[in-house]
């Protein structure tokens, strides 16, 4: 019996684990709210439909947890774009992203980007429940299986990667920029490496997804093994 008590006590003593989620669909953030709220040790701080909501709300919100849709209505901030800009803007930030696209190539790029978990919508909530608590102690979370398809893809792509970013048809600047974008880093930081202007930078990114028949980061990671 008084095991049982001190292990009553601990849990209800123990810090919560603070949790803002962003998803621009109301049955979905609802939904999530309800689920993350069943848990004794989560609380739920804020639910937001945008990105200017949440960045809003973080300027004077303490988190541990912030639970992101990978993709928000046409005219708002999301993606590897929003998971970057909250890195810059609150750097200790803990970012899991939910999304229906669950596969390597946009898991591999989130995580690039700077999100410790990926949680697919279509996986059982129980999967998010120990997400947020590997992620919340900033461990990195991803279903094994995942995870382990991503370690394959990259492990085979690493020479591939290389020959499509030497194409004859890329300058050497338009090379560099691409092997930037492979390590994750955005045009911000690739104008600051080689002190350039982002706009000298975008462009050079731009031309060089012209030259290779991509038209965003997505595309260009997937062909970068299917070459």
């Amino acid at each position: 019996m008084e095991i049982c008590e001190r292990i009553m006590m601990t849990w209800a003593g123990a810090k919560k684990i603070r949790i803002a989620l962003l998803d621009d669909h109301a049955v979905v953030r609802h939904g999530l709210v309800a689920c993350l709220r069943e848990e004794e040790d989560f609380e739920v701080v804020g639910a937001y439909a945008n990105s200017r909501e949440l960045i809003s709300a973080l300027g004077s919100l303490f988190v541990d947890i912030l639970l992101i849709d990978y993709s928000l209505s046409a005219d708002d901030n999301d993606g590897l774009n929003l998971i970057r800009a909250l890195k810059v803007r609150f750097p200790g930030s803990n970012i899991i992203v939910s999304s229906a696209h669950y596969n390597p190539a946009t898991v591999a790029l989130t995580m690039r980007a700077g999100a410790l978990g990926f949680f697919g919508k279509e996986q059982a909530l129980p999967e998010l429940i120990a997400a947020v608590r590997s992620v919340s102690v900033g461990r990195m979370h991803l279903d094994p299986l995942m995870e382990a398809e991503i370690s394959a893809m990259l492990s085979s792509d690493q020479s591939n990667s290389n020959s499509l970013i030497n194409s004859t048809e890329l300058s050497p600047r338009e090379r560099e920029v691409l092997r930037c974008c492979l390590e994750g880093m955005s045009v911000t930081q690739i104008a600051e490496k080689f002190m350039r202007s982002v706009k000298t930078i975008s462009g050079q990114k731009r031309t060089a997804f012209r030259k290779l028949g991509v038209h965003n980061d997505n595309e260009f990671f997937k062909i970068q093994h299917q070459c």
